[in-house]
């Protein structure tokens, strides 16, 4: 029984026995770019700009994947020590940039999976507006500044850590604070004009998604008169494989293209049946 995840039974045998072959996070991982069109994310954007709501680009892309995993919840697992889990709540672990040359601050941001693109960006502003505060530590940086005030007492402490995750016994608290135990990783590149990349998920941890935002880039397309070229935001994704095949993560990301070209469709509450 782990604390962060509750145990899911009942899968085909293949699925049961890839984490023992595929014993590791890293030995799994699977990677694609998904080439997002601006124009229709730009478009809406400019209608909530003229209705008095500010939007910006990864507010709709959270709120597009928030929905897309409400729909495919299998996303939400993760594998721990040869078993697979479903994550009892959705978070996103996310890079903050706060003042200060080279300085970040890396935390979680939790959802409900019924949240509307409103309040996905609501709970967006107030999460970026907390960890960008002058001086201010969240709860991971707070004890990783204690631990290594003391010499020696780091090392002694994360074999510790490790033993814990790995038997299943890591308390809760260390759970709710840690950025790798996250529904998804997500690092919005872009905002840094960098390109996109395929970051690692950790072995540590339970996060079995890693996603990317990179700079804009044209992207050609043929049609009947020829080739166009297409302004997107490419995402690079790396995934788990152990979690889900992988033709539902294809049906997965197809509806999340689907959401992003129609993005009122987030303004539409759902429930959680």
């Amino acid at each position: 029984m782990r604390p962060d995840g509750i145990r899911v039974r009942g899968e085909d045998a293949m699925y049961e026995l890839i984490p023992y072959f595929l014993t590791k996070r890293y030995d799994a991982m699977n990677m694609i770019t998904v080439d997002i069109p601006m124009a229709p994310i730009h478009e809406y954007m400019n209608k909530k700009r003229a209705e008095g709501r500010q939007m910006t680009y990864l507010t709709v892309l959270l709120a597009a994947y928030v929905r897309m995993v409400q729909q495919f919840p299998s996303l939400n697992r993760f594998v721990g020590n040869r078993k697979i889990y479903e994550h009892k709540d959705f978070t996103v672990a996310m890079v903050v940039l706060r003042p200060g040359e080279d300085d970040n601050t890396i935390s979680k941001i939790r959802f409900e999976l019924t949240d509307d693109i409103f309040t996905v960006h609501q709970k967006l502003i107030e999460y970026i507006t907390e960890n960008r505060k002058d001086n201010n530590d969240n709860s991971l940086d707070k004890v990783m500044h204690t631990l290594l005030s003391v010499p020696g007492l780091m090392r002694f402490l994360i074999g510790i850590v490790w033993f814990l995750e790995k038997h299943n016994m890591l308390p809760r608290k260390l759970c709710d604070i840690s950025p790798f135990h996250a529904s998804v990783l997500i690092s919005n590149l872009a905002s840094i004009r960098s390109n996109h990349i395929y970051h690692h998920v950790y072995q540590f941890g339970s996060t079995s998604i890693a996603l990317t935002i990179g700079n804009m880039r044209e992207v050609p397309r043929q049609t009947r008169n020829g080739v166009v070229h297409d302004r997107c935001l490419p995402l690079g994704i790396v995934m788990d494989e152990r979690i889900c095949s992988g033709h539902y993560y294809i049906q997965a990301f197809n509806l999340l293209k689907a959401l992003l070209k129609n993005p009122e469709k987030l303004e539409q509450p759902v429930t959680d049946d």
